[in-house]
């Protein structure tokens, strides 16, 4: 005579209704937990100083002396903000590379079970990463003040200026966070975020006069966002026009992040 199971049905997780400022909450939970992994992971450290320091070296001495007519210290003074803005620009990667290793870790997954809101770790990953891009931004300056770059303004232009970078870094990193997120491994991420920012990165006026190339890629260049960043950085560390560029950039950053932050956040959502 065969005996019959019963499945007794699990029931549904209920819903999780929380207030925006529960949200907020838990977000800035896990903001900190973010630093503190930046904190403890010596690796992250040495290369968000070493990278700074080993691209103004490289640019400086190696072709500053051919760009600037042999005077290193004009093309210092022209190339520290452009090196500002790729650095930043480079250190959002590490965006999704973290993201890409959370859920590969099944970090988001734990997640689900835990009464928090949805989105306050997609949240909370991003805003942590503003400290690595200070971290870029204050290396290196210092570092190029220690090579001989002054200060052409006053400091709240340099605070603006460097305001200004960070804000343009919180847009880039949602474009980060979809590679992240669509792409199966870390090497992945890598290899499709670095293929897609060296032509914005180099076809631009970040390292070299944008005059000096051929009339095509000049108008490439002249459109690049990262040309508009870099022009508003030099105005506001060494003087000259400010307030068309960082207009322009800031509407870059604003379209950017309308664009890709919507679709970040529906991709972790059909993720998690």
């Amino acid at each position: 005579m065969s005996t019959a199971t019963l499945t007794v049905p699990q029931p549904a997780a209920p819903a999780r209704h929380l207030s925006p400022l529960a949200g907020l909450r838990h977000t800035f939970t896990l903001t900190w937990r973010s630093v503190l992994k930046i904190r403890t992971n010596s690796e992250d450290l040495l290369g968000l100083s070493l990278q700074p320091i080993m691209f103004l070296l490289l640019f400086t001495y190696v072709f500053g002396g051919a760009i600037a007519h042999g005077s290193v210290h004009a093309y210092l003074e022209y190339v520290l903000p452009g090196i500002i803005v790729q650095t930043v620009l480079f250190a959002t990667m590490g965006t999704g590379l973290m993201l890409n290793q959370d859920i590969s870790g099944g970090i988001f997954d734990r997640s689900r079970s835990l009464p928090i809101a949805r989105w306050a770790p997609l949240a909370g990953a991003i805003l942590g990463d503003v400290t690595r891009y200070v971290i870029s931004v204050a290396v290196t300056l210092g570092f190029g003040m220690v090579l001989g770059y002054r200060i052409s303004t006053n400091p709240l232009a340099l605070l603006a200026a460097c305001v200004l970078v960070l804000l343009f870094a919180l847009a880039m990193c949602w474009v980060s966070a979809l590679i992240g997120l669509l792409v199966k491994t870390p090497q992945g991420v890598q290899a499709f975020g670095f293929t897609a920012m060296f032509p914005v990165v180099f076809a631009s006026g970040l390292l070299v006069p944008i005059q000096t190339m051929p009339g095509w890629l000049q108008a490439f260049a002249k459109a690049n966002p990262m040309t508009l960043l870099a022009a508003a950085c030099r105005g506001l560390m060494t003087g000259g026009p400010v307030a068309v560029p960082a207009g322009q950039s800031m509407l870059w950053a604003l379209g950017i992040l309308l664009v890709f932050a919507p679709l970040a956040v529906r991709v972790y959502r059909r993720k998690t």
